[in-house]
């Protein structure tokens, strides 16, 4: 089968905002992929197609005992055929608590890079149905971070995040404490803001980022204010270009300032073996994306 493990590529030290990319091709272009999402890369095995599934959906694989479902990431990204079922290398990938296999054409190397090296795309070449979210620039190339939670979201909404799970909570009261949220997707930030609507917090303030995120904190600082009093809770993601999630965690701990601030992180890499990295930058608590319904009871644990 050929395999290739990539756990050895989980070792860099929490809150470093460094980050290990898989470089994968399709067509002419090259794309990336955040190395602890992947388990490993694999060659193709026969799939047996799913009637009337989505146009992405090749079919299902059995792996180690588990039924995955293959994406085509031609139709993805609406690139001409060019591969058979039988050609090509899998991506079998886990996130937001599932596991899904990404068919490419090709898989070449390992990137490790900083998450400031990698720009937020600009919306004049970009729209909210892209999915880039971030621009690698490596000498002469460059490689497009995709959005691999929206990808799958757009083939099967049920993976997303759901208001139907905040209305099975009961009525909720109104608060109108300040929580400060750091989420580079615009789709995830539109569904943040009505679900937490619903749940009684309206008075919310996004950033793309986490370097923007504490550009606001320490402006606080620096204008005398008790950040505590500005802000009552910060959740953060921790992909994000400029700034990761566990690094923008690490610098709120290390300021006498802001020590203080509540920190759930909110990502679709929360996982039992990756927990330790949020609590070693000193993380309150971590979610798993999509379970909102579990991120606004902590919610309420820190600030009501």
């Amino acid at each position: 089968m050929n395999e290739l493990s990539t756990s050895n590529g989980i070792l860099l030290e929490s809150g470093t905002n460094e980050l290990e990319i898989i470089e994968f091709e399709m067509g002419q272009n090259r794309y990336g992929i955040n190395v602890i999402k992947v388990k490993e890369i694999i060659l193709p095995v026969p799939v047996t197609p799913i009637p009337h599934s989505h146009p992405s959906i090749e079919g299902i694989i059995q792996l180690r005992g588990e039924v995955l479902p293959v994406i085509n990431m031609e139709k993805v990204m609406g690139l001409p055929k060019k591969m058979s079922k039988s050609e090509g290398k899998y991506i079998v990938a886990t996130f937001n608590k599932q596991q899904v296999v990404f068919h490419v054409h090709d898989v070449s190397q390992i990137h490790r890079i900083s998450w400031d090296q990698i720009e937020k795309p600009s919306d004049i070449y970009t729209a909210d149905f892209s999915q880039v979210i971030g621009v690698i620039k490596r000498q002469n190339e460059m490689l497009l971070l995709l959005d691999f939670e929206k990808i799958v979201l757009e083939i099967n909404p049920e993976t997303g995040i759901n208001v139907g799970q905040v209305k099975k909570l009961g009525k909720r009261e109104r608060s109108n404490k300040r929580i400060l949220i750091a989420e580079d997707s615009s789709l995830l930030r539109k569904l943040l803001q009505d679900t937490l609507h619903e749940a009684g917090y309206d008075n919310l303030l996004f950033y793309e980022n986490g370097k923007d995120a504490l550009s606001y904190l320490e402006e606080l600082v620096g204008q005398g204010k008790n950040v505590s009093d500005e802000v009552k809770l910060v959740i953060t993601d921790i992909e994000m270009p400029q700034m990761d999630g566990h690094h923008f965690t690490k610098r709120i701990r290390g300021d006498k300032d802001m020590t203080q601030l509540p920190i759930i992180i909110f990502s679709s890499l929360i996982t039992d073996e990756l927990k330790h990295k949020g609590e070693s930058v000193g993380a309150d608590d971590q979610v798993s994306k999509p379970e909102i319904a579990e991120l606004i009871l902590k919610i309420d644990h820190y600030i009501l």
